[in-house]
Formats: structure tokens, sequence, C-alpha cells
């Protein structure tokens, strides 16, 4: 087998189909439109340490999380020694392996053959809820973690293949919506048995052995594609500044730091002297961090063919010990990604201008959550809409940022339909537009933010929200202009108006109330006054820029 290049190709082309595979299943199955829709989740395999094999991916910042879960689990049932075949582990904790916020909820099934551990398959979804003190489970204006939700700490769902009916119970109990929650969970089994089937193939098919070979080839490849890519990044030590804002009614922006160094052998970030954890839900754990810091990394090596364990042995991490980045229990961490993305775009500010053809200006950063709660109209069911909001991206040094496109974090995902929106819970949305504020001007401009205009239909709502970059806005490079801020205001029926605001916790709505939601434009590239005339005229004929801003911004003189 050693010999036999062409079987190993086979095994790890099937390795990296298994977690596409895995991913599919998982969207098919699932319950919530956050899954389905929105692909707010992520699958795949791990070694039997808990390497990370391969990964079929919605939400980037997944990448990171998939195997510190797994090697969490093996370390707690004993080193793997107390796992059996059938058994489920289920486990969300924020502090521990791969944790991010309770709303992420995370599986883990060993897959044996033989009486052997030959791999883990496992999958980590975002739920529409798992409980805590606001619908939906992402409040902004908690002070602890046990307002946030149920905590899961690893624990048997199933158990030799036997459903652990004491730990449905108490997740249906503590779940609003357990017809949702319980059905992705479902979903996620069914993924999980997906990936254990087609492992169990490959080695009846050529053997374990030859498998686990492949797999540790796997993951040398990995490695040895990191060792060349490092060669190719500029060398010495980068530095960048900025803030995670928070609320700032209860004490933000919160200033955090970071030290890129990068070395033939070694990419190192250095967080430390960043914020201290606060008692406001914009905190991550060390382990978010990580999960984004990865995903930084890999937009930095360029277009590499192999992600797992070992494209990451060359990436180390250095924090406080509790600081805003790396948070322990039990500060609240519902709103983490805005520390972990925060954290990951200070990596992208540092090295952006030495890597113009890596990286772009500054973008959107949020993930901009938006959720709004109450009764269908047309039903008087409850319903729950929580989903990301898109916006711009900065330019780069040949050609204008996207437009409309989810924050680094989010990856893959996708909007909820205007017309599922509306058909599931009876809400109008007006307005779903470009936001075209002509910022973020350069030779190559920012792309754009969108706005989006909601009708609210029923008395009693309720919107709560969490806009990063509300006050800092998304830098420019190369004398490119920065970009403009995510905000939100409400127009009450009465003329009156709340805002722009970037965080707002459950604001009771009444019928007749408007939400405008607008997402921030991407920094600029390049002097604004070398824009091409061709380009300047495109962007007035499409609408995305008005003459004044073309004369004012460009120096565009009309003929």
């Amino acid at each position: 087998m050693k010999k036999d290049v062409f079987a190993i190709e086979i095994i790890q082309d099937s390795l990296l189909a298994i977690g596409d595979e895995m991913f599919v299943a998982l969207a098919r199955s699932s319950m919530s439109p956050v899954i389905y829709e929105v692909l707010d989740y992520a699958c795949g395999l791990t070694d039997a340490k808990g390497n990370l094999i391969s990964q079929g991916n919605g939400v980037t910042s997944f990448i990171g999380m998939l195997s510190p879960m797994v090697q969490r689990v093996i370390e707690k049932f004993n080193h793997g020694e107390d796992l059996h075949e059938g058994d489920v582990i289920i486990i969300n904790d924020p502090y521990v392996g791969g944790g991010s916020h309770l709303s992420d909820v995370g599986l883990v099934l060993p897959i044996f053959y033989k009486n052997e551990v030959i791999a883990y398959s496992a999958n980590k979804a975002h739920w529409t809820e798992v409980g805590g003190m606001d619908p939906g489970s992402f409040t902004s204006n908690s002070n602890e973690i046990y307002q946030e939700g149920l905590q899961l700490p690893g624990v048997k769902l199933y158990q030799k293949g036997e459903l652990n009916e004491g730990i449905y119970e108490i997740i249906s109990t503590n779940v609003r919506l357990p017809e949702l929650s319980i059905g992705d969970m479902f979903a996620q089994v069914a993924a999980l048995k997906t990936g254990e089937k087609r492992i169990t193939e490959l080695c009846q098919k050529f053997g374990a052995e030859s498998v686990k070979l492949s797999i540790q080839k796997l993951l040398d490849k990995g490695e040895k594609i990191v060792e060349l890519e490092l060669q190719q990044l500029p060398k010495g030590e980068f530095y960048a500044k900025d803030f995670i804002e928070g609320d700032p009614l209860k004490g933000g922006p919160y200033p955090i730091k970071v030290k890129v160094t990068i070395s033939d052998e070694e990419f190192m970030c250095d967080f430390r002297g960043s914020h201290p954890a606060v008692n406001v839900p914009v905190n991550c754990s060390q382990f978010g961090l990580m999960a984004s810091v990865r995903v930084m990394f890999l937009a930095l090596l360029g277009d590499i063919d192999v992600i797992n364990e070992g494209v990451f042995k060359r990436l180390t991490i250095m924090t406080d010990d509790n600081s805003i980045v790396s948070a322990k229990r039990p500060h609240p961490v519902s709103m983490n990604f805005e520390a972990r993305i925060g954290a990951a775009d200070l990596i992208w500010k540092a090295l952006a201008p030495h890597l113009p053809e890596r990286l772009s200006a500054g973008h959107l950063q949020s993930v901009c959550t938006f959720i709004l709660t109450g009764k269908n109209p047309e039903n008087d069911e409850s319903f729950l809409i929580v989903e990301p909001s898109v916006g711009g991206w900065g330019a780069s040094n040949d050609e204008d940022g996207q437009s409309g496109q989810y924050c680094m974090g989010d990856g893959e995902t996708y909007n909820l339909p205007v017309e599922i929106a509306e058909t599931k819970y009876g809400i109008q949305i007006d307005e779903y537009s470009l936001n075209c504020d002509g910022a973020g001007a350069g030779q190559f401009r920012g792309g754009l933010g969108v706005r989006r205009v909601y009708t609210v239909n029923n008395d009693a709502q309720k919107v709560s929200v969490n806009l990063g970059r509300h006050k800092f806005a998304p830098f420019g490079l190369n004398d490119g202009s920065e970009g403009s801020h995510n905000y939100l205001i409400i127009h009450k029926k009465d003329g009156t108006k709340v805002g722009p605001v970037g965080v707002l916790a459950n604001y009771e709505l009444q019928k007749g109330d408007r939400i405008e939601l607008v997402t921030a434009t991407g920094g600029g590239y390049g002097n604004p006054k070398e824009r091409s005339t061709k380009a300047i005229e495109k962007d007035l004929l499409n609408g995305y820029i008005s003459l004044e801003v073309a004369e004012k911004r460009y120096g565009y003189q009309n003929s």
C-alpha cells in the first residue's frame, strides 16, 4: 500500500468529498432557515487524535472549531477510552475546545472499525434557540454566560446508539422553539452518520491501515504547503491597533492590539495588551479567537487546495489571561464574533499595506446581527428571525470592492430571502437595496453596503441588533478613503425616530413602525483622483455614486 500512490490519492479525495457530503446531508434534513437557507454550520472529519482532515463549510470561522472540539471530547472521555460505537457527544461550552457561543452547538461521533477508532465525524451548527434571557439566545445586553442559554459541557446525547432521553428532555424544555432546535439536532446526527458510513466503506474497500496512512499523508501535505507559502510572505514584525465597539452606554469601545511576527518557520500573532474581558457579550474565548485567526491565516496563504490540521502547525497565537479576546467563565460571549473577527481584522490591517496583491482595504467587519421576534399577524404564531447582514468589502490594488457580502467570519453563507421572510413570519420588507453613500472613494472604490427597511405589521414585536463598525469605519489603503458605518434607525409611526444606533436590545415596536438597517461601504484603495473616467461614468450610470460625489471626491468634470 505504501507504494500504491493511486490508492492513496483515491482515499484522500474521498476524505475531502465526505466533508462535502456531510454538509449537504445536514442542510437537506434541517428545520431552521438559518441552517438550510443561510448555511450557518460546518461538517468535517478528524483523525483518531482529533486532527482536522476535511471539512464542508458554510461559516468560515467554523474551520478552526471542529478539531479542538473533538480533542476536548477525547480528553474528557478518558483519552477516548470511555467512548463506544454509537456514542454521540453534544457540546456548546464556549470556554473549552472549539467553543464560540452557546448558539453554536457541536456534535461528535467516534467512527469505529473492527473495535478501533479510525476517525471522528463532527459538526457545529447555529441553533435558532438554546434558551436564555432573550428569544433566539442572541443577547446584546447579557452580563454573564448564565443569561445566554443552555450550556452543554460535552455529554452523551446517544450512548451506544441509544438516545439519552434525559438530555433530550432537558434540551426540549429549555428552548423556546423545540421543533426547530430538536429538528436541527437530529439533522446533525444524520450528517454524522453519513460520515461514519463513508469512512467505514473506505476501510472495507482499502483496509484500515491504508485509510490511516492516507490520512497522515494528507496532514503532512497540509504542513508542507504552508512551509512553502511562508517563504512568500514578508518577514518581520507588523503592528495594528483598533477597537471592539460594543455598547457605548456600557463602557465601549475597548482597545485591542496585535503584533504579527513572520519568519520562514512560524507565523505568530500576539494579542497581549488588549483590553481585559468585559461584562458585555462582545468577548470571545481563546478558541473563538483561534478560529478567526485561522481564517485570516488561510487568506494570507493564497489559493491552497488542502485545509486540515497540518496547515495550522506553524501558526502560534498569544494572549493575556482573560482578555476581551480570551475570555473565561463567566464572561458573556453571545456576540463573540465582534471580538474574534475584530482581532482577525487587526492582522488584516497590519499586513494589508505589505500584501496588496492578497489583502484588500477594510470591510464591514461585523456580522451585523439582526433579531426580530413577535407574533405573526396572519396566524398569531410566535416567530423569530435571527440573521446576519451583508455589507461592503474593501477595494484591492486592481479592482473595486465586492458589494453586499458577508463579513470574513461568515464565509460562504447566504441572506434569508425576502420571500421566505415575508411568507414564514408575516413581516413586510419594503426595501432591500445597495447603500450608495459614496464612501470608500479611491482609484478602486470600496464595495457597497446594503439598506434593508422593514415595516412592523403587529404590536409588541421586539428588535435587537449588534453592529460593529458603527463608530470606526473600515480602513482605506494607499490614500484610499475610509468606508462608512453600520447603523440602525427606527422610524416611529408618530414621526419620531430612534438612532442611528449600533447596539439595541429588545426594543419594543408597534404596528406601523419602520426599521431601517444600513451596512457599511468598504474602504477604498489608491488616490480617488486617479480613478478612470470610464469607471466613474459607469458608477454614475448604475447609480452607485451621485454626480456631487463624482465631482467632489473624484474630481470628475462632466463634459
